[in-house]
């Protein structure tokens, strides 16, 4: 709301030195004066435009900290910053050094990390011709026989080659994340990590129209009958509730053998474990597009994309994958400048033992803004109201003005990405909530009003 005294007060200033210039007129030319005049209000109208919308900017902060500061935030951890990079303006900042659980927020740095360090194609295993005998290794690409993915190159290649020699010991690091809850293992967004990982390292069970089980080479492991869990904590036992009329996607148990097992079942052909990689110089198999795993990793927060992404990505520096090798090669080289390193210790963010900043994730969106066509980026994050965890919020119903990535744990929803304004400016925020018990479409709603705000006055 603008301050109409103000802009009175301006408005009488113009209308004095306008009289000063008409007296002026019997010592000065009819055409200087026409030119000082026309000079003068030029310089006015820019003066009240920028005065004008300094106190627009002004006012939507005074609005917001009425948001930010009601009764409703009062018992959470709340953190807000909002920047404009193209004037390195700080437009709004509440706790923004301070560390917060992220969720899912943790995916912009995985993205990051992707981006930094894979190539356009995914490498989808890394292979050595030997005699007759094809050797290969995993990288970690998610995507072989993935359910929902259509990209069957790594499994045509393998399908071509009588004889088969598969290492799997090259994964040196733990199938589930530090801190991930012991509880989720049979829910399908936590299935485990793995250098060769299969039909997305879970299986389908469906009971309509027919009995239904994919990889096939589980069919025999499940039993039809109602259960605590979907499947036994340490063995690849699965349980379907006969009631059920969906489709249940349930984590299974990797590992060597079961690797090689359901990849033979699959390929219809015999292949032998062998202990190491024969010496000699190994090809890539080029896979997927990236783009095609860093839209699914965004737009439905696939926790499984997120972790093999990390494995990935140390397959490209080292021969052992680690998914700390390369959080730690990322935040010590490509972003040793953050000025609140943060507790990284998975790619998804399942784990609550993530620590970020609101800073830290503007400064990490400030690089893919640099470093990434903004079509692409903005085709890659959820657009509000039109696709991925966004559907349903954070939109106008005219056009998409925010692009970023949710973050949900019990009792924590975070927001950060790209704001746009109706003048045209990209605005950078990080908007994260902690510890809150209300429930998270209250604070969404609240969220929103101050998007609507910043879209409108910027």
């Amino acid at each position: 709301m603008l301050n109409y005294d103000k802009g009175r007060n301006a408005n009488f200033i113009t209308f004095k030195l306008l009289g000063i210039l008409n007296r002026m007129n019997s010592y000065l030319s009819a055409h200087t004066i026409d030119y000082m005049i026309k000079k003068v209000s030029i310089y006015l109208c820019t003066f009240l435009l920028l005065f004008g919308c300094a106190s627009l900017k002004k006012q939507t902060k005074k609005e917001i900290e009425t948001v930010l500061h009601s009764r409703f935030f009062e018992n959470q951890f709340t953190g807000f910053l909002v920047v404009d990079p193209s004037t390195r303006d700080t437009i709004y900042n509440l706790n923004s050094n301070r560390y917060f659980t992220p969720a899912s927020n943790t995916k912009i740095f995985t993205l990051y990390t992707a981006l930094k360090i894979l190539p356009e194609k995914i490498p989808a295993l890394r292979y050595l011709h030997q005699n007759d005998t094809l050797y290969f290794e995993g990288t970690g690409d998610p995507s072989f026989l993935h359910p929902f993915l259509s990209d069957s190159t790594a499994y045509k290649f393998l399908k071509e080659h009588k004889n088969l020699a598969f290492f799997a010991d090259n994964f040196l690091d733990t199938p589930l994340g530090p801190g991930w809850s012991w509880d989720d293992f049979h829910w399908y967004y936590s299935p485990e990590r793995s250098a060769f990982p299969i039909h997305g390292n879970v299986t389908l069970i469906t009971s309509t129209p027919q009995k239904h089980v994919s990889p096939t080479y589980f069919k025999d492991s499940v039993f039809y009958e109602d259960y605590n869990f979907n499947r036994q904590q340490d063995k690849n036992k699965f349980y379907f509730n006969p009631a059920r009329t969906d489709t249940l996607e349930v984590p299974f148990k990797t590992g060597s053998r079961t690797t090689k097992n359901v990849l033979e079942s699959s390929l219809g052909k015999p292949i032998r474990l062998v202990s190491k990689m024969p010496k000699g110089n190994a090809r890539t198999l080029e896979g997927i597009h990236a783009d095609s795993l860093y839209v699914k990793l965004m737009h439905e927060s696939d926790n499984f994309i997120a972790e093999q992404l990390l494995v990935l990505a140390a397959s490209e520096l080292r021969d052992t994958l680690n998914s700390e090798i390369i959080r730690t090669h990322i935040l010590e080289n490509n972003l040793a400048d953050l000025k609140q390193p943060p507790r990284w210790v998975d790619g998804s963010g399942l784990s609550r033992y993530n620590l970020f900043t609101p800073q830290s994730l503007v400064h990490v969106l400030h690089q893919l803004q640099l470093e990434t066509p903004q079509e692409r980026l903005f085709r890659i994050f959820p657009a509000g109201g039109v696709s991925g965890t966004l559907e349903n919020w954070y939109g106008n119903g005219i056009k998409p003005y925010i692009f970023a990535k949710s973050g949900s744990l019990g009792n924590n929803y975070c927001l950060s990405g790209y704001l746009l304004t109706k003048s045209g400016k990209v605005l950078l925020f990080s908007f994260m909530n902690n510890h809150f018990r209300n429930p998270s479409s209250e604070v969404k709603i609240r969220m929103q009003q101050i998007f609507e705000m910043l879209h409108q006055n910027y």
